[in-house]
């Protein structure tokens, strides 16, 4: 089945927030932003702005009739900034004016003194100071201290990995107006619906029954709107329920990089032990989060970092520790991976130093480490159909390995100025929210009279094409055609309760809660169906929208079988209620079960570096990929493709750049570089492992969003490799990204 919203999205009709038509006497809003990166607010005069002719008013933290607060985790983030600004572009104040324009224009006419303060933005530095968000956490299996002296090899060294722009194609937004009865509705471009709706009715004061928040589609998240879309639905929400007008918040594009948090920068140590045989013995590493001013979804994304310090690989002797750190930059937040990339990242680092140091191939230290079936992992799960090891033998013979690293050197040994290089990327991901509650889902299910049904679930579409997988599973269940099939957009007076659409659990979620509402109402047109042909339940199924009685056509076709029930009386409206089984986890002891399943797979990565300019180009990304069975297989290979460019990016090109005033400097599309079609590898080949899907992955198809973006980490590494046949005096170091300036220093390293 093709994706459902292709065609609108291409001919330009998909609606987001930005293209509802507005109500009349609709006003526009616009946020003063702190100029500086941490001080003392000694005056804030907003007299001459309330006066520009087309201002209604200006809002500030005073005007808030609830509490000041949108910290979803932990509460230390406020709406406005009350005594103090700890980023640039913290919001001081919200000009709400007839047009955006003039509430642009009146910006200026805001007077704001603030009295600078010490300005950290490094988060080791933040650490010594005692600056953390919240207390470290560590994992830990085995015994580190006593394994050391067991080890034929050991080897130490630091890691940088650097933020991310999440840069989704729609910028931050939302339309508040009110309704009947002191009620307001907000169109958010949020991941999170019920979020929205809980921190508004913090900030309004009131009951969240009083918030509908109605999410269409989004035009991307990426992570990035799974809590940060929150303050601009609060700021909408707030001026039109205190104005009772119908308030629009649309970031500008620069508004939107300037505010917005980013994918967390990490520094971190690694300490790594090896037997002569080049089995890991012990692995100690402590990674700096950079968390930003507040806490947002650093928490959980620490944890997940913790959960997935490790890889692909088991490793018998292991600790690992995480510090959040708060910086004077904006809070950092949810990106694609969630952290498990900058964890990832250290141990293939570590396993890359030892391989150096040995002078052998990095694949023969990973090839002997991967995670057998019955391994434990450091949070205490037993790891369970494990593929990573048939995804790895399956890549190295499908593409014959031996064949490319010898075609590599052949070219190396040929050229000057071109040299190419290869690394080998294997990827385990969990698959669940790690907040155990999280890992639950709704879903309402209409059957109309004519036959026609209407779906409605807590799942956001954003481009990943969930709505279309909702689709085949009620098409399936119900075997009808999908074009009966509405999807309805995500609302919280329809569902609530909802968890984001994140953690790559969005198909899995609602898809079962959905899969459970339709066989419910099965079931009940089963019931009817018998009744009609006098026979027993056990005798009825339903094929292609015909009902058959022991599998021979009764001529009673679905409108017909709808038509009864209605007449009948029976209910043809259903919620299904899913929650994960299995998962638990307990902090107390930093141990348990908290995924469902796991992802695996394994990418060859070639390159070719051009070494008189430093610029490279990938030549190919060549994946064995464990989708079970894949129930879609062109949304799942196109989640795959977007999500290596999006990995390769991470690596390479793309650099979040603050000053050290804490001043955004990749401020712009001009000087912040995303992968085009010039920089995407020229040849993607994927995969799918022969395998047969876990029963709690949505009809035993594996959630697909953030475990390819894995795969790009080993394009640093394919790299160096190129660099390394260059420059033979290059130190290997891990500094990610690894952009050309980078590249071209090193390719000249004395």
């Amino acid at each position: 089945m093709k994706n459902l919203d292709s065609k609108n999205h291409v001919t330009g009709k998909s609606v987001y927030v930005d293209d509802i038509p507005v109500q009349t006497g609709t006003l526009s809003g616009v946020i003063l932003g702190s100029p500086v990166a941490h001080g003392k607010i000694l005056e804030l005069d907003i007299s001459k702005a309330e006066s520009v002719n087309g201002v209604v008013q200006v809002y500030t933290f005073n005007d808030i009739p609830g509490k000041n607060q949108i910290g979803g985790i932990i509460e230390d983030e406020p709406l406005f900034a009350e005594n103090e600004v700890h980023f640039i572009g913290q919001p001081i104040a919200l000009i709400v004016a007839t047009s955006e324009k003039i509430a642009r224009n009146a910006l200026k006419f805001i007077k704001v003194e603030i009295e600078e303060l010490e300005i950290i933005t490094d988060p080791r530095e933040a650490k010594e100071k005692g600056h953390l968000l919240i207390p470290p956490r560590t994992f830990k299996i085995g015994n580190v201290k006593n394994s050391w002296s067991k080890c034929d090899y050991i080897f130490e060294g630091k890691v940088e990995s650097g933020g991310q722009e999440h840069l989704y194609i729609e910028t931050q937004g939302s339309y508040a107006y009110p309704i009947d009865n002191g009620s307001i509705k907000i169109h958010s471009s949020t991941q999170g619906a019920t979020l929205v709706q809980k921190i508004v009715a913090r900030i309004l004061d009131l009951p969240m029954h009083k918030i509908e928040v109605d999410v269409a589609r989004i035009g991307g998240g990426f992570g990035g709107k799974e809590d940060q879309a929150t303050p601009y639905a609060c700021m909408a929400g707030l001026a039109s329920y205190l104005l009772q007008k119908p308030v629009k918040l649309i970031l500008h594009r620069l508004d939107d990089m300037l505010m917005t948090g980013k994918r967390h920068p990490y520094s971190s140590d690694f300490k790594i032990g090896l037997s002569k045989d080049y089995k890991i013995l012990a692995y100690q590493t402590c990674l700096y989060q950079n968390g930003g001013a507040a806490s947002d979804l650093s928490p959980a994304i620490m944890e997940r970092t913790l959960f997935h310090s490790t890889g692909a690989y088991f490793i018998p002797n292991t600790e690992v520790t995480v510090y959040s750190c708060k910086t004077n930059l904006p809070p950092n937040t949810a990106f694609r991976g969630f952290g498990a990339p900058q964890g990832m990242f250290v141990i293939e680092s570590a396993i890359a130093k030892a391989a150096c140091e040995l002078n052998i191939s990095k694949r023969l230290i990973q090839e002997r480490n991967f995670l057998n079936e019955g391994d434990e992992f450091q949070y205490g799960q037993i790891a369970e159909n494990v593929n990573i090891s048939e995804c790895y033998k399956t890549s190295i013979d499908k593409y014959q390995i031996d064949k490319i690293e010898k075609e590599i050197k052949d070219f190396n040994s040929k050229n000057t100025n071109y040299k190419k290089g290869m690394a080998i990327m294997p990827v385990c991901f969990g698959i669940s929210f790690t907040k155990t509650p999280m890992n639950q889902a709704r879903a309402l299910v209409h059957i109309y009279q004519d036959g026609s049904v209407g779906i409605s679930t807590g799942g956001v579409e954003m481009g990943q094409g969930i709505n279309t997988k909702l689709i085949q599973v009620a098409s399936k269940v119900f075997s009808i055609s999908p074009k009966r099939i509405k999807i309805e957009s995500t609302n919280t007076t329809r569902v609530a309760n909802t968890s984001p659409t994140a953690a790559s659990s969005g198909a899995d979620l609602n898809g079962n809660a959905l899969r459970i509402a339709c066989n419910g109402l099965l079931e009940r047109l089963k019931e009817t169906a018998a009744q009609m042909l006098s026979c027993k339940l056990s005798q009825i199924t339903i094929k292609d929208e015909v009902v058959f009685k022991d599998e021979v056509d009764s001529k009673i076709h679905w409108e017909q079988l709808i038509e009864t029930a209605f007449l009948d009386r029976i209910c043809l409206t259903e919620n299904g209620h899913y929650v994960t089984p299995v998962i638990h986890f307990d902090k107390t002891k930093e141990k348990g079960h908290p995924f469902a399943y796991h992802v695996y797979g394994t990418a060859i990565i070639t390159v070719t570096v051009d070494c008189i300019r430093g610029i490279y180009e990938f030549n190919d990304v060549k994946i064995v990929h464990d989708f079970g069975n894949s129930m879609n297989t062109a949304i799942d290979n196109g989640q795959v493709e977007g999500g290596v460019a999006q990995g390769i990016g991470w690596a390479t090109i793309e650099e979040v750049a603050f000053s050290k005033e804490g001043k955004l400097l990749s401020n712009s599309l001009s000087t912040y570089k995303v992968p085009d079609i010039y920089s995407v590898p020229k040849n993607i080949e994927i995969t799918p492992l022969k395998t047969n899907g876990p029963e709690l992955a949505l009809l035993r198809s594996k959630a697909i969003g953030e475990p390819p973006f894995m795969y790009g980490i080993g394009a640093y590494f394919a790299i160096t490799e190129a660099i390394r046949a260059f420059n033979p005096n290059y130190t290997l170091d891990y500094d990610a990204p690894l952009t050309p300036e980078k590249v071209l220093m090193r390719l000249y390293q004395k």
